[in-house]
């Protein structure tokens, strides 16, 4: 008998997921068979879902910020034992021989393939993954967390009461770029977090002049995110989130294009 699974389906763009039933995967060689227990959204997943980012895989399981446990290990994955709790990013593979690969830059490969986009992803009891580019998660994380309070909080018509040493865009509005320039320090950096984004309007130099630098962020690479979960602790992050179960997608996803969310929309599968 073939394991199935339910799965929230993307079978074409601009349309809402569906919740069926589908087989199991099983992991190929060099792949782990996850059982998720959470995946969160981001807007990567609305830009897929509603048709920003093209030529996505169809039929598609979306999702890419997920976690769970290792339910099976390929004959040839290596690090990973059932049980273990570990993540999947939206970087979920690459060719490890280009450039850009040998330079540890492999979130700039061309043939980089991503979880939820070209290959199935989260918004599902089970997902396959390829175990070089899944991260290994504390068991303590969330023990140790604690909550930090902001220094300011404002509007984007507000200006911040000093100048900043440096700032991150995370919406995918283009406009907020010069706004973000008039905010910083000279010297300081201005990061566009977004894989997708509205095009930036024209600004005068003088926000630009003074070493100030503009730069984009392109996914990331397995080290960034080992480096990232090493030092989660230590800075006691605490994530605000508000929970889905598995056949809500639809309801997160509106949520999330609406504003609606303070914090993260995350299904919770199992």
């Amino acid at each position: 008998m073939i394991a199935a699974m339910r799965a929230m389906m993307l079978e074409r763009q601009r349309e809402p997921l569906r919740l069926v039933e589908i087989p199991r995967p099983n992991p190929s060689p060099a792949q782990v068979l996850i059982r998720v227990q959470a995946c969160a959204l981001c807007r990567t997943d609305l830009h897929v879902v509603d048709g920003e980012l093209e030529s996505p895989k169809l039929p598609l399981v979306p999702g890419h910020q997920i976690v769970g446990s290792v339910e099976e290990v390929g004959s040839a994955a290596v690090g990973y034992a059932r049980g273990e709790r570990i993540g999947v990013p939206w970087l979920g593979g690459a060719c490890g021989g280009c450039d850009y690969c040998l330079a540890g830059q492999e979130n700039l490969c061309d043939s980089a393939r991503y979880t939820g986009y070209q290959q199935d992803g989260g918004f599902a009891e089970y997902c396959v993954a390829d175990a070089r580019f899944c991260l290994r998660l504390p068991k303590d994380r969330d023990a140790v967390a604690r909550k930090l309070g902001a220094v300011w909080a404002g509007g984007i018509d507000e200006k911040p009461p000093v100048a900043l040493d440096a700032a991150i865009i995370f919406a995918p509005a283009g406009e907020l770029v010069p706004r973000a320039l008039a905010a910083v320090r000279k010297g300081a950096t201005v990061v566009c977090a977004g894989i997708h984004m509205s095009d930036i309007p024209s600004f005068p130099y003088s926000l630009l002049w003074g070493e100030r630098t503009v730069r984009s962020v392109a996914n990331l690479t397995r080290k960034d995110g080992e480096d990232f979960l090493s030092l989660a602790s230590g800075i006691k992050i605490e994530a605000e989130t508000r929970i889905f179960p598995l056949d809500q997608a639809n309801q997160a996803l509106a949520a999330l294009r609406a504003g609606a969310l303070q914090g993260a929309a995350v299904l919770k599968v199992s």
